[in-house]
């Protein structure tokens, strides 16, 4: 049965009015069109992905890695750390509960003690949080460049340490604040079943995506927007410390087809569909995107890689979380007058192939426009990274393509989804 209301996107309480927009070609040439007070993107980048516990970065603490990534991205856009006003960092599972290993990161990347910093947690959307956070500080005037980035160590923050010791009885006499308490995997297994998601079109998928990723990874497709870090390592076997270059996503597995993944069991519920090889990859990394107003780029004669345009976000029952992206994305194309058919390509998040085959599908998106490098299925979502990792992926895309304008989407666990438009002027 399907969700009272689920015909309507969502609002999620704002009551901010869409204005009426011309035809969507007009809105889509307006969104070209340059202006000075633009917020541009003047770098992306991200570092690999790697499973957690296991692989590449497995000994290389969240800061670590965050401080090479925002090292790069503003060497890269040759701009003086100096010159940042803002860093803004998303992390779900933050050391400590704060802000310390971020500061810590950004300190010792160059960036100084003059350029103030926070963290951002809105669950799998962080890392696009706070890129939106830098970019309306930008476009108010509070602010002329900053950094939004996002970070998780999995190896590290991830598991039943980083869980409260208990929660409010009276609080979870609410139906929907208890379902917020419903583990992931079990929300997959919700919107397969309330939506008709059979576990054969959840493997085709990510066998898919892993299929994508691999022909990606192989042609150099990531080489660009993946900045090689040289971290420590112990070998498990030999307890010996050696140093490597992490320089590749290495979630990525040759060889995957449905009918390999069809042997895997389910992971959450006996007779359920979701299991390891249609959900996303716990994995550590980090990203950051350096934003500023298009007149202070120009003047500093940055780079401009892109420019943002808009986001949204939206409330949807936190049972079937999965579904948000299904909502943020007509919100978002709505608030700019565009089509679904005007945007290029879709970089939406893999948290499982159940929501994303319901998201897709309910906007109306041809598969082949959504994800085409592969997603987080193959090459894994480190909670508070993939927000502004999918934008480093998505400029990486548009310069392959030729093409200009493209929209990252995301669930977000406890019942979200949001979304972000981005051209790229490559």
């Amino acid at each position: 049965m399907v969700s009272p209301g689920y015909e309507k996107p969502p609002v999620g309480g704002s009551t901010a009015t869409i204005p009426t927009m011309s035809p969507s070609s007009s809105a889509k040439a307006r969104i070209l069109v340059k202006d000075d007070n633009d917020v541009v993107i003047v770098a992306a980048v991200r570092s690999a992905l790697t499973k957690s516990r296991k692989g590449g970065f497995k000994d290389t603490r969240p800061e670590e890695i965050l401080s090479g990534v925002l090292r790069a991205a503003y060497t890269r856009a040759n701009l003086d750390p100096a010159l940042i006003e803002e860093v803004a960092v998303g992390n779900v599972l933050p050391p400590g509960g704060g802000a310390t290993a971020a500061r810590m990161a950004a300190l010792h990347s160059g960036i100084p003690h003059t350029t103030p910093l926070n963290t951002v947690n809105r669950q799998c959307s962080s890392g696009l949080a706070a890129v939106n956070q830098v970019a309306n500080q930008i476009a108010v005037g509070q602010i002329s460049i900053g950094i939004g980035a996002g970070v998780e160590s999995m190896t590290f923050g991830w598991g039943s340490g980083s869980l409260p010791d208990g929660w409010s009885e009276d609080v979870l006499t609410n139906k929907e604040a208890e379902d917020c308490l419903i583990p992931m995997g079990i929300t997959s297994e919700n919107v397969a079943a309330e939506f008709g998601i059979s576990r054969e079109r959840q493997d085709e998928f990510a066998a898919r995506s892993f299929q994508k990723a691999v022909a990606a990874q192989k042609a150099g497709k990531f080489k660009d927007e993946i900045v090689p870090l040289r971290v420590k390592i112990t070998d498990p076997k030999t307890e010996k410390v050696v140093e490597i270059v992490v320089d590749a996503d290495d979630g990525i597995r040759d060889g995957v087809t449905s009918a390999s993944l069809a042997k895997l069991k389910p992971s959450f519920k006996k007779d359920g569909s979701t299991h390891a090889g249609n959900a996303s990859q716990v994995s550590d990394g980090a990203a950051a995107v350096v934003l500023a107003r298009r007149s202070v780029a120009k003047r500093l004669g940055l780079p401009i890689l892109g420019k943002y345009v808009v986001a949204s976000v939206v409330g949807v029952p936190p049972r079937i979380m999965g579904v948000g992206p299904a909502y943020a994305i007509p919100k978002v194309l709505e608030r700019v007058g565009l089509s679904k058919d005007d945007v290029d390509f879709y970089e939406i998040n893999e948290a499982f192939a159940s929501q994303a085959i319901y998201s897709i599908e309910k906007v109306g998106i041809p598969f082949d426009k959504v994800n085409v490098n592969g997603g987080a299925i193959a090459f894994g979502h480190p909670l508070g990274c993939t927000g502004a990792r999918q934008i480093a992926t998505g400029l990486s895309i548009a310069r392959q393509r030729n093409e200009r304008v493209f929209v990252t989407s995301m669930c977000i666990g406890s019942g979200m989804g949001m979304a972000a438009v981005f051209v790229s002027e490559h």
